[in-house]
């Protein structure tokens, strides 16, 4: 078949690392995943491309990844995105990382960067001003959900992302009020936007195969409530209440008001019933009961109300 003039073949997609690949590469740096750190290596391609794809990830935005790994997660990201950075805690595999970046996507050198620190005490990062646009990663099961709030927390400019996580995490971060998955994580994160599950990923993409299904949660960053109470009073209150999870509002926040009697006031204040429990209370409410806390003039310090 003959091209019509000018006409330019279309591009196939770009190569991913496959099951070999990855045991290659672990290989050559002399590695096994490690518990200690979550390490469950993505070794399909197709599932890179599908988590690539539902993350909706813009041409001209930055990505913030966390735990690269070996690298299969970055490649898809590089295709979509005008710019990737990446936060690795393994020394050695992020000093292999540029490299692989180098023989894979030659192209795309100048459009990664990497940061070798354990995400919970990252604050800043290199590559744009502006901040990274959007996050999708991988992440360790142990330490997901504190890493998702964290990077939300710190960087104000992330907008939209995707992350692969347990199944049951997943479930638990865009659970709703009333669902029996929902809690401390479901609430935190309904601070920063909303969350929600789309899709389930096997066990076997990945090396070593995990004993659990994981989840994919997408979000979307919206506005926190309108309220005169900091996140951290905020955040206190949603502490106290599923701290005691099966125990009434009056009773879960006793600690935290004071006493029982002062807990009540200050729950019916905020209109909300004293004999509830904290599973059926959205964002919004949790921060009208710290606003009339801090109205009653009666707050703890932040610490001692964490503690």
């Amino acid at each position: 078949m003959t091209e019509a003039p000018g006409s330019q073949p279309s591009p196939g997609p770009q190569p991913l690392l496959g099951a070999a690949d990855i045991r290659a590469l672990a290989g050559e740096l002399g590695i096994r995943p490690t518990k200690t750190l979550g390490q469950n290596f993505v070794i399909d391609g197709n599932t890179i491309r599908r988590i690539v794809a539902a993350a909706g990830i813009h041409p001209d935005e930055t990505v913030l990844e966390v735990g690269p790994g070996l690298g299969s997660l970055t490649l898809g990201l590089l295709d979509a995105a005008a710019r990737v950075v990446a936060i690795e805690i393994d020394p050695v595999l992020a000093e292999r990382l540029p490299e692989t970046i180098a023989r894979w996507r030659p192209d795309a050198v100048g459009r990664f960067d990497l940061v070798l620190s354990d995400a919970l005490k990252v604050t800043d990062l290199p590559g744009t001003p502006e901040g990274p646009g959007a996050l999708v990663a991988n992440l360790p099961y142990n330490v997901a959900v504190p890493v998702v709030l964290h990077l939300l927390e710190h960087f104000p400019s992330l907008q939209h992302g995707l992350v692969m996580v347990q199944e049951e995490v997943a479930d638990r971060l865009a659970a709703g009020p009333g669902s029996k998955t929902y809690g401390v994580p479901s609430v935190k994160a309904a601070w920063y936007g909303t969350m929600r599950k789309a899709g389930v990923i096997g066990m076997n993409v990945f090396w070593p195969a995990p004993k659990i299904h994981s989840g994919l949660v997408a979000f979307t960053r919206t506005a926190p409530p309108r309220t005169t109470a900091p996140r951290e009073e905020v955040f206190a209150v949603i502490d106290a209440a599923f701290a005691q999870r099966r125990k009434t509002l009056r009773a879960a926040l006793s600690g935290w008001a004071g006493s029982g009697a002062a807990a009540e006031a200050i729950l019916r204040a905020a209109g909300v019933d004293p004999s509830a429990r904290g599973e059926v209370l959205g964002v919004a409410e949790f921060a009208r009961i710290a606003e009339e806390k801090r109205a009653a003039g009666s707050a703890p310090a932040a610490s001692e109300a964490l503690g």
